[in-house]
Order: C-alpha cells, then structure tokens, then sequence
C-alpha cells in the first residue's frame, strides 16, 4: 500500500503512529507545509509539487480543519483513479462537498474519529460513496483500526450525530471532570486532591465500563446505588425529571448535530 497523508497536526500523527505499527510494509508520504519532523519510514514533503512523480496512492488521507478544505481537495485530482481512494475524517464535511471538490467518480470515504486515538484508544465511524467497494471498506476499517475501534456505516445520514456523540464527546468528558472538580471544592476539598480524585473515577469508572461490554451502562449505575444512599441522593439531582442530566445532554448533542449540518 502506498499511503498519502494530507496534515500531520494531532490526528494525523495519531494516525500516522498507528499505521507505522500495524502497516509496517507500506509506504507512507506526508504533505505539510508546517510539519518539521516527519517519523521514520515516511517522506515529508511542503506540497504536492514536491512529491515524487511515479507515488500513486491507494489512499489519499485529508487530515486537515474544515475551514481549508475547499482550496486544499482539488489540488489532488490527479490521483483519482479505480486504484486510488479518498479519505477525509474533516467534521462537518460531507460526501456531496467532498465529490463536488474532487470528482462525482471518485472513490469516497468520510471518517470521524475522536482525540483518544492519540493513544490508540479512539473509535471511528466510516462511510463512504457508490464507488466504494468491499475491498475499499474493508482496507479503510484496516487502517481506522489502527487508532482504536473502527465501524462501518451505509447511512451517511447519521454523521452529524457521531460527530456529537464521539467525535465532540471528549470534551464533555473532560467538562465532567472539571466540574467535579469545582464541585468537590465548593464542598470543602482541596482543589489538587479534588481534580485527583475526579479524574481518577471517570478513569477507572471507563475502565470499569472497558471491562463490563455486557452489562449496561444503566445497570452498571445500579450496581454503584445503594437504596438511600449517598449516591442516590446525588442521582436524585441529577435524574431529576425537571432539570435532568439527560435533558441537557439531549440539548448539548442537538447544537453539536445542527452545527454539524450548518458546517456542510
């Protein structure tokens, strides 16, 4: 396999990490104007000016913002062919923009994968055009997997939300952990042992989960509530059915899906 990476910032050198492990035999090349020092075993180049001219990729990776998009994509049509597929994991951007930049006959897949691929543990949402074959899907997934999990969608339709689900969904986890974190001071709890101990429990409470793949998430919550409890008290607040968590997280995952749909 011949791979073309299109921006090394944080997910594309997660990706790229990921790829040198698990496709060791492959030959990886990467545009960036700003990237300085490529790993071992790729090319670095400023542009597509500079790459060699006989590197024929199987993949073409954008793993640029949404904003460059436009200016960037058409500058790789050259490499539209029934051997060559295109990847973009840009949120927001979706197969209708990505064809009318490149070409309504090439070969399409939109990812969105999440920054716990950093350290091998993200999980990724694939979907791809007409032109997308069972060899093409099962390639993409191949190299997805290098990241984490990796699942495979014929419903383009539901992008918007992954992308407010996963692709956002480290933030709230992280905003979890802060609050706790100002809350466990409000109550009195020195602001270094608070954030310790918040961070910790959402830690072991997601490895708790890792460990648990049969169990729901709502049994796993019962498993932790005593009857009149502590923690039945605190869900109380929580859970309450005029100002509940769920609400607000049904409020929070709907503005991360309407931008999603204004960002195409």
């Amino acid at each position: 396999m011949q791979l073309l990476l299109i921006g090394y910032g944080k997910m594309g050198q997660a990706l790229m990490s990921g790829w040198l492990t698990k496709k060791p035999n492959s030959s990886f090349a990467i545009i960036d104007p700003y990237a300085e020092h490529p790993p071992k075993n790729t090319k670095l180049y400023k542009s597509i000016e500079d790459l060699p001219a006989d590197f024929k990729p199987n993949f073409v990776v954008f793993a640029i913002k949404p904003q460059v998009m436009h200016d960037t994509i058409p500058l790789y049509k050259k490499f539209i062919s029934d051997e060559c597929v295109f990847l973009s994991i840009a949120a927001g951007k979706d197969i209708k923009f990505l064809e009318n930049y490149l070409n309504k006959d090439a070969r399409i897949i939109r990812a969105m994968p999440n920054t716990p691929a950093a350290i091998g543990q993200g999980i990724t949402v694939a979907t791809g055009n007409k032109h997308i074959n069972q060899n093409s899907q099962n390639m993409a997934l191949e190299l997805l997997e290098a990241v984490g999990q990796a699942v495979w969608s014929d419903n383009e339709n539901i992008m918007n939300a992954v992308t407010a689900v996963s692709g956002s969904g480290p933030a709230y986890v992280f905003l979890l952990i802060e609050t706790m974190t100002n809350a466990g001071v409000n109550a009195g709890l020195p602001k270094d042992l608070a954030e310790q101990l918040a961070r910790q429990t959402v830690i072991g409470s997601a490895a708790l989960a890792k460990d648990s793949k049969n169990v729901s998430a709502s049994t796993l919550r019962e498993n932790v509530t005593s009857p009149n409890g502590t923690t039945a008290a605190a869900l109380d607040v929580l859970m309450d059915e005029n100002n509940n968590l769920q609400q607000l997280m049904n409020n929070a995952i709907n503005a991360a899906v309407n931008r999603g749909k204004s960002l195409s």
